[in-house]
């Protein structure tokens, strides 16, 4: 009853949450005077995870109650494989440099323009920030960073592509990632349970035909088999001026920023699909999810002195989709265990 009443109280008193992942988006659109919103949400104590729900009532109420809610494990089952070449990703360079900022929960670079076009849907590019460590996690491991391309659609859709950032060797040689993408993305199906010959998945999820074990194990052999990467020049370009936003509600601006780079690379690679949420407050759903398997890097000196200003600003991976939400599953053994007690 203490911990229900102290949900209650902190919801009552609780303000709009600001500094989302979805900044820049209809979500919640940039200040008219161009001032940086300070996050009032966290990822420790009262302000974190567990307890986003209260913070804003009913706003964020997904991030508690919702069944698909990112990031999650990236397993086979989870995801539909998607070919890079059925995804149209089109993204300007800065010749001048852009604003980067700093929300308090992340850094982020406003980059507006450029096209994501997939499945029959257009998306604009409004942003893409960084969280540390990855939030989805690579068949079990967490990567080192992970960047989120935020885009939105004419319809108020969302699209997120996600892509790791694993830290490069010292004098490695930058090269194209050696990821071979399908020769076409199957349609989805249902997996039905106990068909002959079917994979075990958890119910409801949904797969691509022809993803079977043996395709899934060729594809992870390989990603296994990629050669070690160079830093890429879009990161260290970005983050050589994040000394200048060491405060939270600062901003500056870049040098000038070549994104064609990180098209190529992605374009390098496959996608893993799946229907999530906004990884922040509000935590909305209908995400349209694409997680790179191709990814970017930075050198060491890099990720500790990005590491020094972002700290930690990942949620933890939810639960997989279709299932319970993990704060009511957590809820739940929390009131079981307190009854056993008495």
């Amino acid at each position: 009853m203490g911990y229900i009443l102290q949900a209650l109280l902190l919801a009552a008193s609780a303000t709009r949450v600001l500094g989302s992942c979805s900044y820049g988006t209809f979500l919640q659109p940039r200040a008219e005077d161009g001032a940086v919103p300070i996050s009032t949400f966290g990822y420790f104590g009262a302000k974190g995870p567990l307890n986003w729900a209260a913070l804003e009532v009913p706003a964020n109420s997904a991030c508690a109650t919702g069944t698909r809610q990112s990031p999650i494990n990236m397993v086979a089952g989870v995801f539909n494989l998607v070919a890079a070449t059925d995804l149209v990703i089109e993204v300007p360079n800065f010749p001048e440099g852009t604003e980067f900022e700093n929300l308090g929960s992340t850094v982020e670079v406003i980059a507006k323009g450029g096209k994501l076009a997939f499945a029959g849907k257009e998306f604009e590019l409004e942003q893409f920030h960084f969280h540390l460590p990855s939030e989805h996690l690579d068949n079990g491991t967490s990567q080192a960073m992970e960047m989120h391309m935020v885009w939105q659609s004419a319809t108020k859709e969302i699209a997120v592509i996600g892509v790791y950032i694993e830290i490069a060797k010292e004098g490695a040689a930058a090269a194209p990632a050696a990821v071979a993408a399908p020769a076409a993305a199957a349609p989805a199906r249902e997996v039905v349970a106990g068909a002959p010959g079917a994979e075990v998945v958890p119910p409801g999820v949904v797969v691509a035909v022809g993803e079977g074990p043996a395709r899934r194990r060729r594809f992870q052999q390989r990603r296994q088999a990629a050669p070690a990467r160079g830093p890429t020049t879009l990161l260290e370009t970005i983050f050589s001026v994040a000394d200048q936003i060491k405060v939270p509600g600062t901003k500056t601006k870049t040098p000038p920023l070549v994104l064609t780079e990180v098209v190529d690379i992605l374009k390098s690679g496959a996608f893993q699909g799946y229907s999530g949420s906004l990884t922040t407050p509000p935590c909305s759903e209908g995400v349209n999810w694409n997680v790179a398997t191709a990814k970017l890097s930075i050198l060491p000196a890099t990720f500790e002195r990005v590491r020094n200003i972002i700290g930690f600003n990942s949620r933890i991976p939810q639960n997989t989709p279709g299932l319970p939400n993990i704060v009511q599953v957590g809820g739940a053994a929390a009131m079981a265990a307190l009854v056993a007690t008495k």
